[in-house]
């Protein structure tokens, strides 16, 4: 049997009322056609829920159950809508988390508690150069006293390990795989002095199940136009987030350079670029990633 999400609505609105034309105007409906689903709910049920007098109606002992049943399948369509309503708005979303055992079950929920009915705020700490996992570790202990004070909770760290390294070929055939044993997806970070590098490098990422994003990493010397920093002229900049953009099938954020005189104007640069987000060596002595959606907008969250 198949219920309407009209005649529920109408049904709850008549017993409310306790009268089917009252029901049917709030339930805005014409009374024919209010009467007609009435009828037909009582029909295709085969019982009477109402008890038709003068000054309205009754609910059957049919009717009363019809109602508490009726009650509970509008609120779960509410909340449905409510909760679909969050994703489709950006406001929700999945977040997976790949954490060691105490972090996941002892730390996380404490720090949940510890918010009470606040929103706890989620931040992906990022970090550039570090050439060691106890050099990265040593950085992040450095912050603990701000995320506790700020009311912020690291989950993902993204690691580049310098600019020596056995190479791109050997990256993707070796190392790549070793790093998403496990079932880990990672985000690589290129870096280069010309154009052609960062395509050479983006080209080869392409089609890679390990990789989940791609870093720009644009705080290098420009060799081409023989610049210090390749990432602090907008149009260079543009340049190469967007070649980077557009050969990606996955999503790119741009790392701006640490110093640099208008890192907004160079934020709005490499969003309408093409970058998914942007991600800062240092912004306010705490590394993060900044997320983008459709109404994209750099944020720099100050102490």
């Amino acid at each position: 049997m198949r219920f309407d999400l009209v005649d529920l609505q109408l049904f709850i609105a008549v017993a409310d009322e306790r009268s089917i034309t009252r029901g049917a105007d709030r339930a805005h409906l014409a009374l024919a056609s209010a009467s007609a689903r009435i009828k037909g709910l009582e029909e295709a049920l085969g019982v009477t829920l109402l008890k038709r007098g003068r000054r309205g109606v009754e609910l059957t002992a049919a009717g009363e159950s019809l109602l508490d049943h009726a009650r509970i399948v509008m609120h779960n369509v509410e909340a449905m809508r409510g909760d679909l309503a969050g994703f489709a708005s950006g406001v929700r979303a999945s977040v997976h988390l790949l954490a060691n055992t105490s972090g996941l079950s002892e730390h996380l929920p404490k720090a949940l508690a510890a918010r009470g009915d606040q929103p706890l705020r989620i931040l992906f700490y990022a970090h550039g150069g570090l050439v060691s996992e106890e050099a990265g570790l040593q950085i992040a202990a450095d912050q603990v006293d701000w995320w506790l004070t700020n009311g912020v909770y690291p989950i993902e760290f993204v690691w580049e390990t310098g600019l020596q390294n056995p190479g791109l070929d050997a990256f993707v055939s070796g190392e790549l795989l070793r790093l998403a044993r496990g079932g880990a997806r990672i985000i690589v970070s290129i870096g280069g002095g010309t154009l052609e590098e960062y395509v050479r490098m983006t080209s080869a990422l392409q089609g890679r199940p390990e990789v989940a994003a791609i870093e720009i990493h644009l705080s290098g010397r420009d060799e081409e136009l023989d610049r210090t920093v390749l990432g602090a002229h907008p149009d260079r900049l543009n340049e190469i987030v967007g070649a980077v953009a557009r050969m990606s099938l996955v999503p790119v954020f741009a790392k701006l350079p640490g110093a640099c005189d208008d890192i907004v104007g160079l934020a709005r640069t490499a969003v309408r670029a093409g970058a998914t987000g942007l991600t800062h060596p240092v912004l306010s002595n705490v590394p993060r990633i900044v997320l983008l959606g459709d109404q994209a907008q750099f944020i720099a969250e100050t102490r």
